[in-house]
């Protein structure tokens, strides 16, 4: 390996380090007790070291949330490869989506807080791109699952950009992780079982925007088979110690 390849090879694990221990700070302190000098202190650099990583906290929070995306993204390509109808394939983004919630809980917490003005202004433009660009596979993985969908004939955009078949479920379904995380407002309307009523709700919507083949939404019976698949036949190796 060439000094410049072992040099750039370990300024990224340098970099991976102060992630970590930042993403397990949040995990345990809470957001807003993010601090430079304790995530530094924990990775044994000095904090001089870690600004010449990320510019400001701002920074920092932003790369987070991208770290994160990757692995976000990796689940969204699950259901791009799957062999099934696409409104499953579609449904099951959903899926994917709630397991990864149970796997990084933090993520849509640090989410909603990075694209704040407040947050998302003070970070470099360098940060705000890679983020842009990280995420940007996501909405590439649902595009494939609708062009599928059309030339299959389970789905007809009505001359619609093809996005927008989905942005209904993608409002839906980060709408209901804010609220799972903002703690006792669901509770206040006695709303048990969050995901569960946000999954009968995609089914509507679905139904509603034509996709075939159509289903009940209030079909307990076949939701929980569903369901079951998915995470058995996409998702089994995450899916050991998780229950919806």
């Amino acid at each position: 390996m060439a000094i410049q390849d072992r040099k750039e090879r370990q300024l990224a694990d340098r970099e991976q380090l102060f992630l970590d221990a930042a993403r397990q700070q949040i995990c345990q302190d809470g957001l807003l007790s993010l601090q430079m000098a304790k995530v530094a202190r924990a990775c044994d650099y000095a904090t001089g070291t870690l600004y010449q990583h990320f510019s400001s906290k701002e920074d920092l929070l932003v790369a987070i949330c991208s770290d994160l995306v990757d692995k976000r993204v990796e689940i969204f390509n699950r259901l791009v490869t799957w062999e099934a109808p696409t409104r499953e394939r579609i449904f099951g983004i959903a899926v994917g989506d709630i397991i990864f919630a149970h796997h990084y809980p933090e993520h849509f917490r640090l989410a909603q807080f990075v694209f704040t003005e407040v947050v998302w202004q003070a970070a470099s433009a360098r940060r705000r791109q890679q983020l842009l660009e990280a995420s940007k596979p996501m909405g590439d993985a649902v595009q494939r699952i609708i062009e599928a969908a059309v030339e299959a004939g389970d789905l007809d955009p009505r001359g619609r950009p093809l996005l927008e078949m989905t942005l209904g479920q993608w409002t839906m379904t980060l709408g209901m992780h804010n609220l799972v995380h903002a703690e006792g407002v669901l509770e206040l309307y006695n709303l048990s079982d969050p995901y569960r009523m946000l999954l009968r709700q995609l089914n509507a919507l679905l139904n509603g925007l034509g996709w075939q083949p159509e289903q009940d939404p209030f079909d307990e019976v076949a939701l929980e088979a569903l369901v079951q698949r998915i995470k058995r036949t996409v998702f089994a190796d995450l899916c050991h110690d998780c229950d919806e």
